[in-house]
């Protein structure tokens, strides 16, 4: 079997067994695409004839010669590990090349995040006297609302917001269904956005998709990172901002006002709490500033 039809059967696995998404998928056959080329240059092996000297080489070459930092080579060893455990249960191998090879530790980063004034800068930037800008601050507001991934916001179908209960019913990452409340400011917009701009952009076509553009369709990733940049700089803001700043401000703010971190996991749909835990740095560094700012002996 060559390496492209034994890396489709275990995309294909990975998809059927757990769900993946699509972006996580190409990110698992990049990885074991770089590493099959590297095997091929070097001795003219395919895949299923790796060994632990040959995952070790090519993990030293990709710091060494590409400079791979070490979330790459964490991440890269995390797709070789899955791979070579599915041949291994698939009986295509008969030893397990990736045993005892060690994934480095990462320094745990704090994610970037903003002040809640920066987020109302944010929210107040678009121009809410045309369709496109009231729009754009619908999806502002159901983002920050409501902490949703870029991928989940932009995917999101008329009926997946019920006006009625103030909730979203969002599908996550392993078609994880969650219900999340959005909050009247939220809602207000989106129900004027249904009322005032949505049917007018769409311009007598036909979608189920909730935010659209002009040609009819939904919103992409890549577009809608690039209007949140640009209401970013209207808006005077100077930090770096994605998508993801937004999520982030949604979970560390909920945490600044005492929400309870098991809640906050259920709303941003992390399967793990060690994973939301991130933010409670975050809360705690805030805590401490406005110790140190405001305390006569801080």
């Amino acid at each position: 079997m060559s390496n492209a039809e034994l890396l489709d059967e275990f995309s294909d696995t990975l998809w059927l067994e757990d769900g993946l998404s699509r972006n996580t998928l190409e990110s698992y056959r990049r990885d074991l695409n770089k590493f099959a080329q590297w095997l091929q240059q070097q001795r003219n092996a395919p895949l299923q004839q790796g060994t632990h000297a040959d995952i070790q080489g090519f993990l030293a070459y990709q710091v060494m010669e590409n400079k791979a930092r070490a979330t790459s080579t964490s991440r890269a060893i995390s797709s070789l590990k899955r791979f070579y455990q599915y041949l291994l249960r698939q009986n295509k191998v008969s030893l397990d090349p990736t045993l005892q090879i060690a994934t480095p530790k990462i320094p745990r980063s704090l994610p970037k995040t903003l002040t809640e004034q920066d987020v109302e800068q944010l929210l107040n930037a678009p121009d809410t006297s045309t369709s496109l800008g009231i729009r754009d601050r619908a999806m502002l507001e159901v983002l920050y609302a409501s902490g949703l991934r870029v991928s989940e916001l932009v995917g999101l179908n008329v009926a997946q917001i019920s006006l009625d209960m103030g909730v979203v019913r969002v599908m996550g990452k392993g078609s994880k269904e969650r219900l999340v409340p959005l909050g009247e400011e939220a809602l207000e917009w989106v129900r004027r956005y249904l009322a005032e701009s949505r049917q007018v952009i769409l311009d007598q076509q036909h979608s189920n998709v909730m935010f659209v553009t002009a040609r009819g369709g939904g919103m992409t990733r890549q577009m809608f990172w690039y209007l949140i940049k640009r209401h970013a700089k209207q808006a005077g803001l100077r930090k770096a901002l994605s998508p993801h700043t937004v999520r982030h401000a949604f979970a560390t703010h909920l945490l600044n006002h005492a929400a309870d971190l098991r809640v906050v996991q259920m709303l941003l749909g992390h399967a793990n709490i060690s994973t939301t835990q991130i933010y409670t740095h975050v809360a705690r560094e805030r805590l401490k500033g406005l110790h140190s700012a405001h305390h006569p002996r801080g």
